[in-house]
C-alpha cells in the first residue's frame, strides 16, 4: 500500500464520519480518473462494488484505502458493468489486494474486434479461473441475491426489461422530442444497468448504457419510473443521458464520475443539469476541457482543476428516504429531504 496515498485519503475523511454506526446506506464514489468505481455499503447485509476503473497499482491502492475508510475488508459482490478497460481493467489488481466473494457480469465480451477490450476481458477471465470466486451472469428482470439493499437488473448484454418496474409504466412525453441515435455496437450497449433501492430511496446506475438502449427503457413508456439519485451514465458523454431518460427518471441529485479531461461533455451535462427535478449535479472532477457554464459549483466538485488529491464523494441514505452527499475535499455535507 502506498502510505502517502492512504494517509491522504484518511485525512480527507472526518473520523466521526468514517466510524459512525447507523442504519444508513453509504455509497462511495471513487476518483478513478474518468472510469467507474462505486462502493455500496449498507449498515447490515452485503456490500456491493461496481467496477474498478483503470488498471494500475496506484488505482488499486486508492480503492483499497477507500474500502478501509468504508469499513470494508472484503467485497461481497462485485458487479462488472461491461468490459471496457476503464471499468474492468483495475479488477484483477484490486482482487489481488482485497478478498472478493462473488463476481457478477453480463456474460461474454461482445466487442472482440477491439484489442484493448478483449485483453481486459481475458485478464478478467483468467482471474475468475484462478481465484475460486462465485460467479453470476446477470439478466434483465432478475433481482440480485444480495441482502441489505434491493438490486434489480434492468439491462444486460444488450437486452432490457420487458415490463415496467413496480410503480412505473407511464407514457413518457419526452420521447417525441428526444432524437434517436444508432446502436454503438460496443460493450457500452451491453452494460449491466441496475435500479438500487434502499428504504424509500431509488438509485439508477446504468453503467455506460447508450442512448439507443436508454430509449428501449423509456419509450413509449417509462419502464423505470422516477429516481432520487442518478449515477450519470458513461461519465457524462453525449452518447448517453438522452432527454427521454432524464425527463423520465427525473432525478433529484446526479453524480457524475468524470475525469478532468474525460466525460462531462457540454450536451450531456446540459441535459442532466436541466432535468425537471434536479437539485444538484455533483462531479468527481472539474472538466478542464469545457467551460465554467458546464461545470458545477466548486462546492459540488471533489477534485478541482490543477489538483488531484484523490478526493471522493459519499452518498448517505437514511431508511426514511432523506439523504446527503459529502465532499471529502471540503468535508461539507448537503442534506436532501425525503420526497
Amino acid at each position: 500500500m502506498n502510505r502517502l496515498l492512504a494517509a491522504a485519503l484518511l485525512m480527507a475523511t472526518p473520523l466521526a464520519f468514517a466510524q459512525k454506526k447507523s442504519s444508513d446506506l453509504k455509497v462511495y464514489f471513487a476518483d478513478v480518473e474518468g472510469g467507474q468505481a462505486t462502493l455500496f455499503v449498507p449498515s447490515s447485509g452485503e456490500n456491493l462494488m461496481v467496477d474498478a476503473g483503470w488498471p494500475g497499482a496506484a488505482n488499486a491502492d486508492k480503492l483499497v484505502a477507500l474500502a478501509k475508510i468504508a469499513g470494508v475488508s472484503k467485497i461481497d459482490n462485485f458487479v462488472i458493468t461491461h468490459y471496457h478497460i476503464d471499468h474492468v481493467g483495475g479488477v484483477p489488481e484490486l482482487a489481488a489486494k482485497i478478498p472478493v466473494g462473488r463476481f457478477i457480469d453480463h456474460g461474454i465480451n461482445r466487442e472482440t474486434d477491439d484489442k484493448v477490450t478483449e485483453t481486459s476481458y481475458q485478464n478478467y477471465q483468467k482471474m475468475l479461473a484462478n481465484g475460486h470466486y462465485a460467479h453470476l451472469t446477470a439478466k434483465p428482470g432478475e433481482i440480485l441475491p444480495l441482502t441489505g439493499i434491493h438490486v434489480e437488473v434492468v439491462s444486460a448484454d444488450g437486452n432490457v426489461i420487458e415490463k415496467p418496474l413496480a410503480g412505473a409504466g407511464a407514457t413518457n412525453s419526452a420521447c417525441a422530442a428526444s432524437i434517436e441515435k444508432p446502436a454503438e455496437n460496443t460493450e457500452n450497449d451491453r452494460s449491466v444497468g441496475m435500479m438500487i433501492t434502499f428504504g424509500k430511496l431509488r438509485i439508477a446506475d446504468l453503467g455506460d448504457l447508450t442512448w439507443n438502449k436508454e430509449r428501449m427503457l423509456m419509450c413509449p413508456v417509462n419502464k423505470l419510473g422516477k429516481v432520487d439519485v442518478y449515477i450519470v451514465s458513461h461519465h457524462g458523454f453525449d452518447r448517453s443521458s438522452s432527454p427521454a431518460l432524464l425527463n423520465g427518471i427525473a432525478p433529484r441529485v446526479a453524480i457524475m464520475d468524470n475525469g478532468a479531461t474525460k466525460g462531462a461533455e457540454a450536451g450531456a451535462w446540459d441535459i442532466v443539469d436541466h432535468s425537471p427535478r434536479l437539485k444538484d449535479l455533483w462531479q468527481l472532477h472539474t472538466a478542464i476541457h469545457t467551460d465554467a457554464a458546464h461545470n458545477s459549483n466548486d462546492s459540488r466538485i471533489a477534485n478541482l482543476a490543477g489538483t488531484d488529491a484523490f478526493h471522493y464523494l459519499v452518498l448517505t441514505v437514511h431508511p426514511s428516504g432523506t439523504f446527503a452527499v459529502t465532499n471529502s475535499r471540503t468535508n461539507q455535507t448537503v442534506e436532501y429531504p425525503a420526497h
